[in-house]
C-alpha cells in the first residue's frame, strides 16, 4: 500500500489574500492516497497497526451518509487483508451515494442505524459483536488517542512555522493531534477546527480529552451550513468561483467549509497582516 508522504505544500493565490496581506499555504493530504487521503490515513495509520499486533482480523467502524472515513477503512481494509463492516447513520438510499458505493466496491459490509441508536456505537459494537474475538472497535472518524498520535506527526513535516493552522473539524481527532504536535514542538501557532456539523459543541470536550496537554486551540461552530451534509446554494456557488481562482478541488461536507470558513475570516479581518497560515486539505469526495 502506497502512502505517499510527506503530503506536498502548495502556495495559494488570490486577489482576497493580497489586499488583506495575508499568506494562506494548503497542505495536500488528499494527494497521499486516492480513497485513504488526507486526515483519514493520519488517523488510521496506529489504529490499524494495533489491530494487526492483537490478531484482529474484522474491522467495525461507524459514519454518516458521507463519511470519507467509512471509504477509507474499506480501502485500508481490502489492502490489508481485513474484512470489515460499517454501520451507517440514518436510513439506506438508493442509489446509494458516491462514497458508500466505493466502501461497499471495496467490500465493506453495510448496515444502517437509526440516529437513535447510532449515539450509542459501543452498544451497536456489543449487539452485534460481542462474541467475535476477531472483531476490532474503530470509532467514527476514526477517532481516538491511537488517530490523534498518527496526526500529530503532520507537525514534523511542516518546513517552517505558520501563526495558524486550520482544519476542518468533525469528530475533533485531528484538530486533537495537530494541537498535540504543536505543543510537543513547543511552537506559538495557533490550531482551529471548522466545525461542520450541526450543535457541535461537545467537540470542544471531546478535543481536551484526547490533547489534554495541548492549549492553543479554537473550534468555530458557526460554519456548519445548516449541519453534517448539508449545504446551501451560496456555499455551492462560492466553492465553483474559488475553485476556478485558486485550481484547488474541494467539495462540500469538510473542505468547501473550511475555505470558505478561511475566506470570510480573512475578509473580516480576523487575522493581523503578514500572518502565515496553513490549512489542511483533509481530502473527500466531491457531492455537488
Amino acid at each position: 500500500m502506497h502512502i505517499a508522504l510527506p503530503s506536498p505544500i502548495h502556495a495559494l493565490h488570490h486577489p482576497l489574500l493580497e489586499e488583506k496581506k495575508v499568506q494562506l499555504f494548503v497542505k495536500r493530504d488528499d494527494l497521499i492516497h486516492p480513497h485513504i487521503s488526507g486526515n483519514k490515513w493520519r488517523k488510521l495509520k496506529y489504529t490499524l497497526q494495533d489491530a494487526q499486533q492483537k490478531g484482529k482480523k474484522h474491522l467495525i467502524t461507524f459514519g454518516g451518509a458521507y463519511s470519507n472515513h467509512l471509504l477509507a477503512t474499506a480501502c485500508a481494509a481490502k489492502q490489508l487483508g481485513f474484512t470489515c463492516t460499517g454501520f451507517v447513520r440514518g436510513e439506506e438510499t438508493l442509489p446509494l451515494n458516491p462514497v458508500l458505493s466505493l466502501c461497499t466496491a471495496f467490500g465493506m459490509q453495510l448496515h444502517y442505524v437509526d440516529r437513535t441508536s447510532y449515539r450509542n456505537k459501543q452498544d451497536i459494537f456489543n449487539q452485534y459483536f460481542t462474541n467475535d474475538t476477531h472483531a476490532y472497535f474503530i470509532d467514527e472518524g476514526g477517532a481516538s488517542a491511537l488517530a490523534a498520535k498518527g496526526v500529530a506527526e503532520l507537525i514534523d513535516e511542516l518546513p517552517e512555522t505558520y501563526t495558524h493552522i486550520f482544519t476542518a473539524c468533525g469528530t475533533g481527532a485531528t484538530l486533537a493531534g495537530i494541537s498535540q504536535g504543536l505543543q510537543q514542538h513547543m511552537l506559538p501557532t495557533k490550531a482551529i477546527g471548522i466545525a461542520v456539523l450541526k450543535g457541535a459543541d461537545f467537540l470542544k470536550q471531546d478535543v481536551s480529552a484526547l490533547a489534554p496537554k495541548a492549549q492553543n486551540w479554537d473550534i468555530l461552530l458557526q460554519y456548519h451550513q445548516g449541519g453534517y451534509a448539508k449545504t446551501t446554494p451560496h456555499l455551492i456557488n462560492w466553492m465553483q468561483d474559488f475553485s476556478q481562482q485558486t485550481a484547488l478541488p474541494i467539495e462540500p461536507v469538510y473542505t468547501g467549509k473550511l475555505f470558505y470558513a478561511l475566506f470570510d475570516l480573512i475578509a473580516a479581518d480576523y487575522f493581523e497582516q503578514n500572518s502565515k497560515i496553513l490549512a489542511i486539505h483533509t481530502g473527500g469526495i466531491s457531492t455537488q
